[in-house]
């Protein structure tokens, strides 16, 4: 984004829900995400809500992309209901699926539940920018986003053509 400072991220996060898309429920995981993500040095430049649909959802993706948007979080419709599909979205929009991030949230979320052998999240590159899916609780959004966040600049800076060797010394 134009006269933005190099080294600031700019971050997009995108609640999917049809019931908040149609303003019969509070968009709490959406927050959450953005607040862990401020906190982290990244401007959250872009909340949207959207309904559960793959279109809307890659659409919006794509023209975030555009716009120059670093890293896209998507909380909500990862789970195995008919209209769950935000990871079918994501797959549309990515060059690159990134399948370490989802992984390590699936591993971590089921020391908690066993349910999260049901998140079908995916994580992904579309050019330089990162796309993560998180689940729709503000309890998962959080706590998966926590498991990631520590490989999420990185992967950012390594993106963006900043970080050109990723070795550490010994």
């Amino acid at each position: 984004m134009a006269g933005k400072d190099p080294y600031t991220y700019q971050a997009a996060v995108v609640t999917v829900s049809d019931k908040g898309a149609a303003g019969e429920r509070e968009d709490t995981s959406g927050v959450v995400v953005r607040d862990i993500l401020e906190s982290r040095g990244i401007q959250v430049a872009r909340r949207e809500i959207v309904p559960d649909e793959a279109n809307v959802l890659s659409d919006l993706m794509v023209s975030l992309c555009d716009q120059g948007i670093d890293i896209i979080v998507t909380t909500g419709g990862t789970g195995v209901s008919p209209r769950d599909v935000t990871p079918e979205a994501t797959l549309a929009v990515i060059d690159r699926e990134i399948p370490g991030m989802a992984e390590a949230m699936r591993a971590e979320s089921l020391k908690v539940t066993a349910h999260a052998m049901l998140s079908r999240a995916v994580c992904g590159l579309r050019g330089r920018a990162l796309i993560i899916n998180l689940p729709g609780s503000p309890k998962g959004a959080r706590e998966n986003l926590e498991v990631v966040m520590p490989a999420v600049m990185h992967a950012l800076e390594v993106a963006a053509g900043r970080v050109s060797e990723c070795a550490q010394p010994d």
